[in-house]
């Protein structure tokens, strides 16, 4: 059964930075990251496929935030710059496996069937 554990978060001042990663017990076919504020719905924020090498991003983090991989340790990293007190939410890391070639990830919530635990983001004005 497929795991996912996060790591990093925290609390930053606004146009400050962090860091979260996402280390999966077994091979995923995407995986990446989606956010939750209170009162607000799940929304996807950072997505990539292991085999591709295109990542999908929200338009609302276009530019301040980098997804990357580590292949071979199963890890997915997420650097958050620029950060804004609207990007203040529970980041969690999620992912799964398919059978055929998948290069580009979505953020479709249904589609993802493993769940990390969540990491808190706060930034403070």
């Amino acid at each position: 059964e497929l795991h996912l554990v996060e790591s990093g978060g925290g609390s930053v001042q606004a146009g400050g930075s962090a860091t979260l990663s996402c280390t999966a017990s077994g091979p995923t076919k995407c995986i990446g990251w989606f956010r939750q504020a209170p009162g607000k719905e799940r929304e996807g924020v950072a997505m990539m496929a292991t085999a591709g090498d295109r990542p999908t991003y929200a338009d609302s983090v276009k530019g301040r935030f980098t997804i990357s991989r580590d292949n071979a340790n199963n890890t997915v990293y997420l650097q958050l710059h620029s950060l804004q007190p609207d990007d203040t939410a529970m980041y969690y890391c999620a992912g799964y496996w398919r059978f055929g070639s998948i290069t580009v990830c979505g953020f479709r919530i249904v589609d993802y069937d493993v769940w990390g635990q969540g990491s808190q983001v706060t930034v403070s004005s």
